[in-house]
């Protein structure tokens, strides 16, 4: 099968990519959302699944951070299309045999593969649907891919509600073997095929340290996604304990509320494509989701004795406000040259995942200092400024030419 011209936004890369990241965020955020059933089925408390779950997701975001390097580094020395195939293989085997773990030591190893293989899925995706797509829709075709993709979460919750847990994850691994499948239609982007040829160094890593403007880039581009993981790795992950600690009269489940974020995700990618597409500018969308997001932040931590009901839609005015993960990927993709993109792309995304266990680590650390709801405050105003004064230093991309290499 042939993909459409680059200039359509809806050609059988998008399409690919689109699922990839479906079955992806499915397998990514399969552990949130079955956490405590399945923790509580091995044998232990909701506090001490509370406990081991931190454990557990820091492992896993621990094996995105490494997978990011791996995968992003092959996406430019073997091809895009290789860790496409590479990286659904293993996540995929990954999450077949989560469903036979026994031990909270066996889930957080096998969490950790299932890390590493789910790393490359979206940076490779990006970067091939950037460098297929004309550079005036991009944006557009990257926020479809991470629209569609993110629904993944959505279908995770309410087949959890159907199936046990262990075979929720048979059914990831499943639905990543058949996507091998579909994506034998695709074809490596023109772009890295003439870089390919040429007598450069592609996926050299260490590029993005020994040159203080790359270096900046490279760090920006990473800083200016903190808040998405913030906000579903803490505040949505254990939204349980926060709502008790809220003095919630219903017991928040933390499954339930990353469906309703996730909904919401899932529409603001999109939205946020055409308000760069309308705008003409990824920085200037940013800063809006980046405002919503602050208020959102204001409305859940002044909730107190309200409702679940309440609570649930706070969260999913919270994922809505932090859905800009698309234009976050995108512009990590469009900093760089050919030969470098897919390091960046793939890299960066997971970066952030892989933050997560330092974000876990300062919101533990203040709980000996203050309560638990103030340690989420105060760990939330560091992230956003940090990612605030990021984009604020972070060059815009909107329809930059990508034909283009690193020396």
């Amino acid at each position: 099968m042939k993909n459409k011209s680059p200039d359509s936004i809806f050609n059988i890369a998008v399409l690919v990519a689109a699922l990839g990241y479906f079955v992806d965020i499915y397998d990514l955020l399969l552990f949130n959302i079955v956490r405590l059933p399945s923790l509580t089925s091995l044998g232990l408390t909701e506090e001490q699944a509370n406990k081991s779950g931190e454990f557990i997701i820091s492992i896993q975001m621990t094996g995105l951070l490494i997978g990011g390097i791996i995968w992003g580094i092959m996406a430019d020395k073997k091809g895009r299309l290789s860790v496409l195939f590479g990286s659904i293989i293993l996540y995929s085997t990954a999450n077949i045999i989560n469903g036979f773990v026994h031990t909270v030591n066996e889930y957080a190893l096998v969490r950790f593969f299932a890390g590493v293989g789910l790393a490359g899925e979206l940076g490779a995706g990006i970067t091939l649907v950037s460098e297929l797509v004309h550079k005036e829709k991009r944006g557009i075709s990257t926020s479809l891919v991470a629209g569609i993709g993110l629904t993944g979460a959505v279908v995770a919750y309410f087949i959890s509600r159907e199936f046990d847990w262990r075979i929720c994850y048979f059914i990831g691994g499943g639905l990543g073997l058949g996507l091998l499948i579909l994506r034998i239609s695709v074809f490596e982007s023109g772009m890295y095929t003439q870089v390919k040829e040429m007598k450069v160094a592609r996926g050299n890593f260490t590029m993005f340290f020994n040159n203080g403007k790359r270096f900046r880039k490279y760090i920006f581009s990473i800083l200016i996604g903190l808040p998405t993981w913030y906000v579903i790795g803490i505040l949505i992950a254990f939204s349980n304990k926060f709502g008790k600690e809220f003095g919630l009269p219903e017991k928040i489940n933390p499954g339930k509320a990353t469906m309703y974020a996730y909904t919401a995700i899932s529409i603001a990618d999109i939205l946020i494509g055409l308000i760069s597409q309308w705008l003409r500018s990824r920085k200037k969308a940013l800063f809006i989701f980046y405002a919503f997001t602050v208020i959102m932040l204001l409305l859940f931590f002044t909730q107190h004795n309200t409702n679940s009901n309440t609570m649930y839609w706070i969260i999913a005015g919270l994922g809505f406000a932090t859905g800009f993960w698309a234009i976050f990927v995108t512009m990590a993709a469009e900093q760089f040259g050919t030969n470098l993109r897919a390091t960046a792309a793939t890299t960066a995304p997971n970066m952030v995942r892989g933050s997560l266990p330092l974000m876990i680590i300062l919101f533990n650390a203040l709980q000996q200092y203050t309560s638990y709801v103030n340690a989420g405050i105060i760990t939330g105003v560091i992230v956003m400024s940090i990612s605030i004064i990021a984009a604020w230093f972070t060059e815009e991309t909107f329809g930059k030419d990508l034909n283009y290499i690193e020396n």
